[in-house]
């Protein structure tokens, strides 16, 4: 089993805050911008603690987990506040890869077997706090081995040290080790933990940290050791054809919607660098030196993907762009056309957007006479009922043979769905994520 190492959140009134215990702001008190960083810079997961009190600030830690989720592209695991079934289910809807319950809590023991099989057993974990004495009975442990596809240990540095041997095999599920307390473990102590076959990931104060290189240390715990997720590259540098200054061309491409962003060149420190830290960084030609995208600009490219083309000479990079790819602020490198001849777009993904802005552009600048602004003038009950209309169309003409008549009320039906998500203010994005969450 590869492990993990884990960054964690704890949300209270809209902020992150310093500990479980805690309520000062910690680093600002962003919560998505801490979590973004940790997901940029090698976190293999987060684990959000809701330390709300009312339904109403669990609401409000919903919504930011929801904002985080679509941020970041690591798992990301919910806790606190569950009283009720329902509350498992919002939490999984934020997109979360696991909802975790409280061993402590009689209430949300009883509803282990009911979430589990309404969502399915790899949506459920438990957490035990081995600072309040929690132990598992063996009844209760297969209860647990039963209905959950992992625990969560919270513990902190003393209670570890004094207790280590028992932590082995706690249950039969992967287990995540959360360390809380300013006193970090040792390095020795680290690989400990990632050394026992039934831990999958730790989470300890220094991975919240956002000065902590997480790709350093689980480079430095992997030279010792430890089976960790790196960037490792299926080819060496020397496996490239160079250019007679020892450089290789690479395309740059955002790794959601394709977009060629930029070009620039790599020599074998810039690549090796790149491979070692996750963040692009090239051989400037002009400086005859390192650069590391967005060192001074701020907007860094964390990198998704490389590949290498079929003569071996170029690279393509899938990143993730923070803020716009070229020196003039346009987005992409690639803003001037100079030839292009006039041609109907079927690219599903842009007809999608294109149809989509038109429609917003109705709602912001409305136009006497468009039958988009008529729904819109007539709210959301007209909306939802063509929705509905359109929706038994589909199903008229699915029972014929003719697919073209399915096809046109399609066409209709996803019209009007798009002016529904106009008006609830919903994009493509935050539909392909939401399907992207699902398994």
């Amino acid at each position: 089993m590869q492990k993990k190492l884990v960054s964690a959140i704890y949300l209270k009134n809209g902020k992150a805050v310093t500990s479980l215990t805690e309520d000062e702001p910690y680093e600002g008190g962003d919560a998505v911008a801490l979590s973004s960083h940790y997901s940029n810079l090698g976190a293999d997961g987060l684990l959000i603690f809701d330390r709300s009190d009312t339904d109403e600030e669990h609401d409000e830690s919903l919504t930011l987990e929801r904002e985080i989720i679509r941020k970041v592209d690591i798992p990301v695991w919910g806790f606190g506040n569950i009283k009720r079934v329902e509350d498992v289910k919002k939490i999984l809807y934020t997109g979360a890869a696991k909802a975790i319950l409280n061993f402590s809590k009689a209430s949300n023991m009883k509803m282990l077997e009911e979430v589990s099989k309404r969502f399915g057993k790899e949506k459920i974990g438990v957490c035990i706090d081995t600072r309040k004495d929690e132990v598992l009975d063996d009844e209760t442990k297969t209860r647990i081995e039963t209905y959950a596809s992992g625990i969560v240990i919270l513990t902190d540095v003393f209670v570890y040290r004094k207790d280590r041997l028992e932590f082995a095999n706690l249950s039969g599920l992967p287990e995540t080790m959360v360390v809380v307390g300013s006193d970090g473990l040792s390095e020795d102590e680290k690989l400990g933990i990632l050394s026992q076959d039934c831990v999958e990931g730790l989470c300890e104060d220094i991975l919240r940290d956002p000065k902590t290189d997480i790709m350093k240390l689980k480079a430095e715990l992997k030279a010792k050791g430890a089976d960790l997720n790196l960037f490792e590259s299926a080819v060496s540098w020397e496996e490239l054809k160079m250019d007679e200054n020892g450089l290789v061309p690479c395309v740059v491409q955002d790794y959601k919607n394709e977009e060629v962003l930029m070009v620039a060149y790599m020599n074998k420190e810039s690549f090796e660098q790149t491979v070692r830290t996750g963040v692009m960084t090239y051989w400037s030609r002009s400086r005859q030196s390192l650069w590391v995208k967005g060192e001074t600009s701020g907007h860094y490219q964390y990198v998704r993907e490389m590949r290498l083309d079929c003569d071996s000479d170029t690279l393509l990079a899938k990143v993730l762009q923070i803020g716009a790819a070229c020196h003039t602020g346009n987005r992409s490198c690639f803003y001037r056309t100079i030839l292009k001849k006039d041609y109907q777009d079927r690219n599903p993904l842009t007809v999608f957007e294109q149809v989509l802005d038109v429609i917003r552009d109705r709602k912001e600048h409305p136009k006497e006479g468009s039958y988009t602004n008529y729904l819109f003038d007539k709210g959301i009950d007209k909306i939802l009922k063509k929705c509905g209309e359109e929706a038994a169309e589909i199903i008229i003409a699915a029972k014929n043979p003719n697919r073209e008549e399915v096809r046109y009320e399609m066409a209709d039906f996803l019209y009007h769905m798009m002016v529904l998500m106009v008006e609830r203010g919903l994009s493509w994005e935050d539909i392909a994520e939401e399907l992207a969450n699902r398994e």
